[in-house]
């Protein structure tokens, strides 16, 4: 049990030093956010947990393909808020497009036969 609270204590952690970072430096919390702390956790509690590196290398190539859709909200969401539309507005057709973006990327693998 202390080590799923020592996980979700690092692992919150993380995420709530970037929101505190980039109230003061955009910069720096784009920095951090960019550097994908929670997917390498996620692969070091993978790999702590079952030793199986097979695993920990099908979650990262997952990961990179899955990388690539998540752009769209990075994209749009800014060009919204630019439009003058209000944050949750933007943040939910981000969401949106980004979700589309997923589902067009895993389709398009499926029929290269590429399996996540």
């Amino acid at each position: 049990m202390m080590y799923y609270i020592i996980k979700i204590v690092i692992t919150t952690a993380s995420i709530v030093a970037i929101s505190e970072i980039a109230k003061r430096s955009s910069f720096f919390g784009a920095l951090l956010a960019s550097i994908p702390i929670v997917s390498v956790l996620a692969m070091i509690w993978l790999y702590v947990d079952t030793k199986d590196v097979t695993k920990v290398s099908s979650l990262a190539t997952s990961v990179f393909w899955l990388v690539i859709p998540s752009l769209a909200l990075f994209v749009s969401l800014p060009l919204l808020l630019k439009a003058g539309l209000n944050f949750y507005l933007s943040l939910s057709i981000s969401s949106g497009i980004t979700i589309l973006c997923y589902w067009l990327m895993v389709t398009i693998l499926n029929s290269a036969g590429i399996k996540l």
